[in-house]
């Protein structure tokens, strides 16, 4: 979670200054409105997909200076496959280890821009008690005003990819896949 907090800041950091603030911005992440999906190769054949629905986290932006920080947080007991019995192994030692670990983390505060684009956030995925660094390659983002809740709302679509063996998950290997690719639709409130 905390790198979708470093994404999700430096992703406004790199928005135009449209009204430039000269003090940072807090945003918090709308869980409503922010999912992280997972795709994993199955046997060599299809793709296996699912999602995690718990997940929190708040991004510091200062626009003016082109910082910020973001910092989520992602229960790994709320993955969901669309299959009971496939979650309940996904929550298992063999792969998330939930119970030992739940809670998997990213942390960002390094962000790569294209001009005045946001292309990417640099920061630390945290899974199973391991660290590595991870990048979020930025597709698309944008704020607007939203009127019901008279308050700025930024978001934006990124991707990753990861070996889940380099958090100690080789369960299933190579039958079930080591890459992971996540794709992270997130939202943040202006507080």
């Amino acid at each position: 979670m905390n790198t979708i907090r470093s994404f999700l800041a430096a992703a406004l950091l790199a928005l135009p200054a449209a009204g430039a603030l000269a003090d940072p911005v807090t945003y918090s992440i709308d869980g409503a409105h922010t999912k992280v999906w997972w795709e994993v190769r199955h046997f060599g054949t299809s793709t296996q997909r699912g999602r995690f629905d718990e997940m929190e986290g708040q991004i510091m932006i200062d626009r003016e200076a082109h910082r910020g920080q973001v910092s989520i947080s992602i229960a790994t007991g709320s993955v969901s496959s669309g299959v009971p019995a496939l979650d309940k192994v996904l929550r298992g030692s063999g792969f998330l280890s939930s119970d030992a670990y739940p809670t998997a983390y990213f942390v960002a505060e390094g962000a790569r821009f294209d001009g005045e684009r946001l292309a990417a956030l640099r920061g630390e995925f945290t899974l199973r008690g391991v660290s590595r660094p991870l990048e979020l390659a930025s597709t698309r983002f944008a704020c607007r005003r939203d009127e019901m809740l008279q308050r700025e709302v930024c978001g934006g679509d990124f991707v990753a990819e990861f070996k889940r063996s380099d958090f100690g998950s080789t369960f299933g290997l190579p039958f079930v896949g080591d890459n992971v690719r996540l794709v992270i639709g997130i939202e943040g409130i202006r507080q």
